[in-house]
């Protein structure tokens, strides 16, 4: 069962974090560990909602391709019928006869396996090839790895270690030159120059450096379930030793984790994909993604958006026993607050509307050609506004959804039903939200998904049940405005809630949920206003709000076709 949980602060008892993958067992999600309660208004722990299986899948071509130092990509098992094997068996022979002359010709070239090229014309970069030695490094230009304004790291040179831990989120940590993994220890090593000798690191420092990868380093307990990685300086000996590298890569990389709260879609992108994207977005998917924690649950369900990141194979770093060899790596991700990008930060001012223009890319869909989508798009009369109305199953379920849908199309909408936990991929996910005007749905964490609205014309109604109307703005008001987007929160009042049901109609819970939750603490938010409540919605001044929103989306461009 999907545990319940909110931005901010963590839900006690109803939101767990992930454990760490044991090598050798077969993984789908992620297992859960038992959480603990944490102070009121703590950095956000985001909502529960169920995201596609994706494991499924991957054995149909839909997975990535992962290094595991095993010689292929990772694979999901499963069990077919034996008269699948015979005809298996049939297609390869059948293959090896149609293909064997382009094998045996030394003018046809083979390459089915070369990586995907990039659909902007980029030549895709080389991916991590197997060499019998040498000591890789940096011999260009000077990576520019730390892309944050400010930052003590920003200006570091070619060659060295370099910690950012001034940030109450996340620990961030830059190496720059040759860098080599060595997975028993699981830590990477700062080797010398290639023009230098062994004593070249002697002005890196011999203080080891170690960093938690995940941007909730305030919450103890979680951490606790966090690979540690290490960063040094290599020893004279392991210098001269050479350390060789089994596989060298032309990029940096990146250790990020799919632990912690990555099974919850509010965390997945705030604590997991934005940070990454906020990270290495300046160098334009020339990173190599090394993960943590790495499962096909996780490598299915975000595909598309590892892809976008990055155009080289990811590394599963637990699993993976070889010497990768980098011109840099970047361990951690930096983090700009609540599903937030602030553009001072950034050396290139990235704002939260290219965050979504990267989404776009990673989702879109190229079958039409944009000229052909405007054409038809001028052709057509002026649609209604389209609504898209989130339907909760478990708590905080609207008990008049059909009333309320009825009522959105009275004012004028065209009202779209969009089900939560139904699995759907999120590519099918971002298409019919960005095709809303209005997204409208109860505090919950399906509506981070307002990432996926047109920004500058669409619009969040955000639906906050008794008792947690503050919660609700601090989780998606100021990602709303930085989309440029128009926020509404409709507040339930206590004659909407189901909780009259439970409790007199003097009570200090229905009457003064701000007293109650002083006087009882945060369980009582987590346990009755967020995990024990539904909302029956006043039709009369719910509509109000709607008819507002129509208006507003009359006076601008529609949203999708």
């Amino acid at each position: 069962m999907r545990r319940a949980g909110v931005c901010d602060p963590t839900l006690a008892g109803l939101h767990k974090p992930r454990d760490l993958i044991k090598p050798g067992t077969r993984q789908g999600r992620p297992r859960e560990a038992a959480p603990i309660p944490f102070p009121f208004l703590q950095p956000n722990a985001g909502m529960a909602s169920k995201l596609p299986d994706a494991a499924k899948g991957l054995g149909a071509g839909g997975a990535l391709d992962v290094e595991d130092g095993s010689g292929g990509g990772k694979k999901v098992a499963g069990r077919w019928p034996g008269f699948v094997h015979f005809f298996f068996v049939l297609t390869v022979v059948t293959c090896a006869l149609v293909y064997a002359p382009r094998f045996l010709s030394p003018t046809v070239p083979v390459d089915f396996l070369g990586p995907r090229q990039p659909s902007s014309g980029r030549a895709a970069a080389v991916q991590g090839r197997s060499v019998d030695g040498g000591r890789g490094g940096n011999e260009g230009d000077a990576l520019v790895l730390d892309n944050q304004v400010n930052s003590p790291c920003a200006s570091m040179g070619g060659h060295g270690i370099c910690c950012d831990r001034s940030d109450f989120n996340t620990d961030v940590c830059f190496m720059a030159g040759d860098v080599r993994t060595d997975a028993a220890s699981l830590s990477f090593l700062l080797f010398p120059p290639p023009n230098g000798t062994a004593s070249a690191n002697a002005t890196v420092g011999e203080k080891e450096e170690r960093v938690q990868p995940y941007t909730r380093k305030w919450e103890k307990h979680l951490m606790a379930n966090i690979q540690e990685v290490r960063l040094r300086a290599a020893r004279p000996d392991e210098a001269q030793d050479g350390h060789r590298c089994d596989v060298r890569h032309d990029a940096p990389a990146l250790v990020m984790t799919a632990g912690g709260y990555t099974g919850n879609l509010f965390h997945a992108f705030n604590d997991g994909f934005l940070p990454a994207w906020l990270t290495v977005q300046h160098l334009r998917r020339r990173v190599v993604l090394a993960v943590l924690a790495y499962n096909p649950w996780w490598a299915g369900t975000f595909r598309e958006l590892v892809s976008g990141l990055s155009d080289h194979h990811v590394i599963d770093l637990l699993h993976d026993k070889r010497t990768h060899c980098f011109p840099g790596a970047i361990v951690g991700t930096r983090f700009h607050g609540i599903l937030a990008v602030e553009p001072a930060r950034t050396k290139d001012n990235r704002t939260l509307v290219n965050f979504h223009d990267f989404l776009a890319g990673a989702y879109k869909d190229d079958s039409t050609p944009p000229e052909a989508n405007q054409q038809q798009q001028q052709q057509q009369p002026r649609r209604r506004p389209r609504l898209g109305l989130y339907s909760r199953k478990g708590t905080r379920v609207i008990e008049n959804e059909a009333a309320v849908a009825r009522l959105a199309e009275s004012v004028g909408f065209d009202v779209s039903i969009l089900e939560t936990a139904n699995g759907a991929p999120l590519s099918s996910e971002y298409a019919a939200v960005s095709a809303c005007d209005v997204l409208v749905g109860v505090h919950g964490a399906d509506l981070t998904k307002l990432l996926f609205l047109r920004p500058r014309r669409a619009a969040l109604l955000q639906i906050a049940p008794l008792g947690v109307p503050h919660v609700a703005r601090g989780c998606y008001e100021k990602a709303t405005a930085m989309m440029e987007m128009h926020y509404e929160q409709y507040d339930a009042a206590a004659n909407e809630s189901s909780l009259v049901r439970k409790y007199p109609a003097d009570d200090v819970v229905l009457r003064d949920p701000e007293a109650a939750t002083r006087e009882r603490g945060w369980d009582l938010t987590a346990r009755v206003y967020l995990g024990g409540q539904n909302v029956s919605l006043d039709l009369g001044r719910f509509g109000d709000t709607l008819r507002k929103l129509h208006s507003r989306a009359l006076r601008l461009p529609a949203a999708g076709p």
